[in-house]
């Protein structure tokens, strides 16, 4: 996404989780931190798809489905059947256990942002993140308007995100030159009582995936030069995520009656 900076230092968009994004500054900033908190993941319960870079595909695999969207085909950790609920962040602010938590969540609530006018990216923080805060117990910036330790931290994590985010733009550019996207469709059939007609297939969701056809139908030298480069394993880790659409029906219909009995 291409975002602008304004001239009250704000910055425009339209960025998930993020709403009140601002360019990191001592002189905004100087005083906030972020307060530790036991359930710092309760914003990502708004998110139902989350963006997902290449190297996350195997470890992300285990959760639920790795889709591709739209017609710049941006990948996405699919954790949620609905918009807005995110099935796997418990009330609690924490995920549920042993599911994996994607970088892009875990570097909120900075990220960059390009700055056109100078050729290049700007750290920002989401001043509307409920924990950041004023004199918060990891401060931005040290009592000589530096940045802290933390916020080095946080931006070599957003450095790393970065590089990851041009490797998967790659890896989907890759794909599409030899042409192995195919429109797929998660489908859900209810299931029926004793004597009752069965139940029609309702669509879930309609997503773009690997084709496992055009796959293998690729000339052996392009087979693999998949393989020598690492990209076959990204894609079956891709391919043998989308047995997690059974893991989020079965998640909704065993919450379903369980929300109906609270």
């Amino acid at each position: 996404m291409t975002t602008t900076q304004t001239p009250a230092g704000e910055i425009t968009g339209s960025v998930l989780f993020y709403s009140r994004p601002e360019p990191l500054t001592p002189e905004l900033h100087g005083k906030l931190g972020v307060k530790r908190l036991d359930g710092p993941f309760k914003f990502a319960k708004a998110g139902h798809a989350i963006p997902l870079t290449v190297g996350e595909f195997p470890v992300a695999a285990v959760t639920g489905p790795i889709i591709f969207v739209g017609e710049e085909k941006l990948p996405l950790s699919v954790m949620g059947l609905n918009a807005g609920d995110n099935m796997f962040v418990r009330p609690d602010g924490l995920f549920e256990p042993g599911v994996y938590i994607p970088a892009y969540v875990r570097r909120y609530p900075f990220v960059f942002a390009n700055d056109d006018s100078n050729q290049q990216m700007v750290l920002c923080v989401d001043r509307a993140a409920d924990f950041v805060v004023e004199g918060g117990d990891l401060p931005f910036f040290d009592a000589k308007g530096q940045p802290s330790d933390y916020t080095k931290a946080c931006m070599e994590f957003c450095n790393n995100f970065e590089m990851e985010r041009q490797r998967t733009m790659s890896f989907v550019q890759l794909l599409k030159d030899l042409d192995l996207f195919e429109l797929k469709t998660a489908t859900f059939t209810p299931p029926t009582q004793e004597g009752q007609p069965a139940a029609e297939p309702q669509k879930i969701a309609e997503y773009f995936g690997v084709s496992e056809e055009k796959l293998n139908k690729l000339p052996v030298e392009k087979y693999i030069e998949l393989r020598d480069n690492g990209a076959l394993a990204q894609i079956y880790a891709h391919l043998l995520s989308l047995v997690g659409w059974d893991r989020l029906i079965s998640l909704a219909l065993t919450r379903g009656p369980q929300a109906a009995n609270q």
